[in-house]
């Protein structure tokens, strides 16, 4: 395949291949900083935007609209990367259970032993007499940390419980 040449109005390659014109390649040099901020429209339904600014006022009187779309852009990216398998993550599962069901404390227990490792520490509350609600925070790889949550979850008493991940890799 020949190579095109450059035309009179300044039309450049760069190594990719991609034909640039010099004013796009002097905009692109000024290309702002990763973290500086950038201006972008976004359009829809009168009720959806109502909604939205209903849980922008729930958030505080430090956020706007803008640090709420950058909050739940964040955490659609960290939800992305947690799922990718052999990805580094930390996690917290909570899980509520009567501490009355037989086995239930030795049965979780045995779990966190086996997998001492990867857990990092847990945090065990006495809600009322028969309840109680534990924290524990286990780091892994995506596929182990699931693993790990979903044979506790799935211990008989456990009542209910939540894994959220965060990833760290």
């Amino acid at each position: 395949m020949p190579h095109p040449t450059p035309n009179p109005e300044g039309v450049r390659f760069r190594t990719n291949g991609r034909a640039v014109s010099s004013k796009m390649a002097e905009h692109e040099s000024r290309r702002p900083k990763t973290n500086d901020l950038m201006r972008f429209s976004v359009a829809m339904p009168e009720d959806l935007l109502m909604d939205f600014d209903q849980l922008v006022a729930r958030r505080g009187l430090a956020k706007n609209r803008s640090e709420v779309i950058r909050d739940l852009v964040r955490e659609a990216l960290v939800e992305e990367r947690s799922s990718i398998p052999g990805m580094q993550v930390m996690g917290t599962l909570t899980i509520v259970y009567d501490h009355h069901s037989s086995d239930l404390n030795d049965k979780l227990h045995t779990i966190q032993h086996d997998y001492y490792d990867c857990i990092v520490s847990t945090m065990h509350v006495h809600v009322d007499v028969h309840t109680c609600l534990e924290v524990i925070v286990i780091r892994g790889e995506t596929e182990l940390v699931q693993t790990i949550a979903n044979m506790i979850l799935g211990t008989k008493g456990v009542r209910n419980g939540k894994l959220v991940l965060a990833s760290v890799g």
